[in-house]
């Protein structure tokens, strides 16, 4: 018999862009215990007993009966069902406190003249009736196991979360004598405690119960049973206990008392599909609400993208410090600054230069790698004064120098390093080896092991070329200096100039070097070409150096001849 039954009771959430108010649902539940079976069994033979005329079938089959074994009806989304329990107390206008309550005595006046009501067993409690919230969510009657309905009570939890959505109505105004700084209440009351310490839910609630009272005695709060909770938010989330039968077995519902009856549950989704005409008007009208909200922001934005002047190139690098590995000693940070060369400049507010957290190594294979990941980001324009089809820019030059800090705030440098934009935009991965000067003696090392300190560059760009260097050659003879560790930049550069644009849509003559080629993007390549003729020109020189001289004033003769 287990196979028959649906045993997945479980939340279902659904997602819809449809207003709620537009669910239905269909609630059907029968009864399938000895009762509805004899009566089935004595149906039977009323219909092979009719042909004889020994008795009639009206006897058996009165509309009550039918009834009482099972009832069908489609519920919306809360929408009121009074049970007869419900039918019987509105009926008393002495019982009526609330004005819901007189709202509901109303409506059963209306129903009581009408004698319209389609229910009998099946009936719904919403969200503004008072028993909603004291109904546990996870406590639901259907199993394969059996429930005894009259021992279920509502949780200590329900019974404080049964004020809760009242809470807004039954608040009153601040009394502004109350100063606003007493934040702390050190001796609540029980009402305080139960409308200040549960969390509101914003979630509506509506439920679908079953009154399975026995045939004749309908309108027992006992007997009351829960079978379906619907909850809703305004964000378009529906949830559903149990589930859908979406053609799957019924769910089964165990009753308590003497009599265990049986009981059939199916739910059903019979909400009205949307219309395909309707999809498609929904569907237009949102394309339509997206193609004004794009213009709206491109009118925020406007048509004009911003462009540097003609003949000057804006460069963008957003860069980190990734790590640095293979120093002698821990506790490890950076100091680092911008050189800009000539014809390059910066915004007045832009930070040249910059200083790491201090970061800790950690074993990773054979090194002690301290990972810093510090970004930094920098903006400079270049703009070339002088035309010159033989010049090429300079890029700027990012220097650092890599300290280590002990216990006793004593610092000693572990070295020094650089690094040269590159001229390629896009992203580049790059490790700087540094070093540092070195003193000789055992002197020297004792200090920078007890004390700290260590010798150090005055000018950092020594470690290059010294910007007050102005010979041809620059010897470093007789400088001692020793082998550290090394440092890792990621590096997404980008590049900004009117060279990369088309010059027919701009109408404008190129006027400068960059331009005349294609942009900084290149320079790497016109660089290699004028290294290439620059060595072809040295060895056909050396060539002409080894021919005789009679050769040399022979080719001369014919090259002033040919020129005559």
């Amino acid at each position: 018999m287990a196979d028959c039954w649906n045993t997945d009771t479980g939340d279902a959430v659904f997602r819809t862009r449809d207003v709620v108010k537009n669910l239905k649902i269909k609630v059907r539940i029968e009864r399938v215990t000895s009762t509805a079976a004899l009566s089935q069994h004595l149906q039977q033979q009323v219909l092979s007993q009719r042909d004889r005329g020994a008795i009639e079938l009206k006897t058996l089959t009165s509309q009550g009966q039918t009834g009482d074994n099972e009832e069908e009806l489609v519920v919306g989304w809360q929408e009121k069902f009074f049970s007869q329990y419900e039918m019987e107390l509105f009926q008393n206008e002495a019982a009526c406190q609330t004005p819901l309550d007189r709202q509901y005595h109303a409506e059963v006046k209306a129903l009581n003249k009408a004698k319209g009501r389609r229910n009998c067993r099946i009936f719904t409690y919403t969200d503004h009736d008072r028993y909603t919230n004291c109904l546990p969510f996870h406590q639901l009657p259907y199993s394969t196991e059996l429930l005894n309905t009259t021992k279920s009570s509502p949780t200590f939890l329900a019974e404080r979360m049964a004020s809760v959505r009242h809470r807004r109505q039954d608040r009153r105004t601040i009394d502004c004598s109350i100063p606003k700084s007493r934040i702390i209440n050190w001796e609540p009351t029980e009402e305080f405690v139960k409308g200040r310490h549960v969390v509101n839910n914003t979630m509506q609630t509506m439920h679908i119960m079953g009154d399975l009272s026995p045939p004749g005695r309908l309108g027992q709060k006992e007997n009351e049973c829960l079978l379906v909770t619907i909850k809703a938010d305004g964000s378009g989330t529906v949830i559903v206990k149990p589930d859908f039968n979406k053609g799957k077995e019924p769910y089964r519902i165990v009753t308590g008392g003497e009599k265990r009856e049986v009981w059939r549950l199916t739910v059903e989704n019979v909400s009205t599909a949307m219309k395909q005409e309707e999809k498609e008007r929904e569907q237009n009208m949102y394309k339509d609400l997206y193609v004004r909200h794009k213009e709206y922001l491109n009118s925020l934005v406007g048509q004009d993208f911003e462009m540097p002047p003609v003949g000057v190139l804006r460069y963008l690098m957003n860069g980190e410090i990734v790590s640095a590995k293979g120093f002698e000693y821990d506790n490890l940070y950076i100091h680092f600054f911008m050189e800009l060369p000539n014809n390059w400049s910066s915004l007045p507010f832009q930070c040249l230069s910059g200083v790491t957290q201090t970061c800790r190594t950690r074993t990773s294979g054979k090194d002690s790698v301290a990972f810093f990941s510090y970004p930094f980001s920098f903006e400079a324009f270049y703009m070339c004064e002088k035309e010159s089809e033989e010049s090429i820019p300079q890029w700027p030059v990012l220097y650092f120098k890599v300290l280590s800090l002990d216990s006793w705030q004593r610092y000693r440098t572990e070295g020094y390093g650089y690094l040269l934009f590159p001229a390629m935009p896009g992203k580049h991965t790059v490790t700087c080896h540094t070093w540092r000067p070195l003193q000789t003696g055992t002197v020297s090392a004792l200090r920078r092991f007890f004390i700290g300190g260590s010798p150090e560059l005055e000018d950092h760009s020594y470690v290059r070329i010294p910007g007050t260097f102005k010979g041809e050659r620059l010897s470093r003879f007789g400088f001692c200096t020793e082998t550290t560790g090394s440092v890792t930049f990621n590096l997404h550069c980008v590049q900004q100039s009117r060279a990369f644009v088309d010059a027919n849509m701009l109408k404008k003559r190129r006027q400068k070097v960059f331009d005349q080629l294609g942009g900084f993007s290149q320079q790497g390549a016109v660089g290699t070409i004028l290294e290439a003729f620059q060595r072809a020109r040295r060895k056909m020189q050396e060539a002409r150096e080894t021919l005789p001289r009679d050769l040399i004033s022979t080719t001369s003769q014919l090259q002033i001849e040919s020129s005559a």
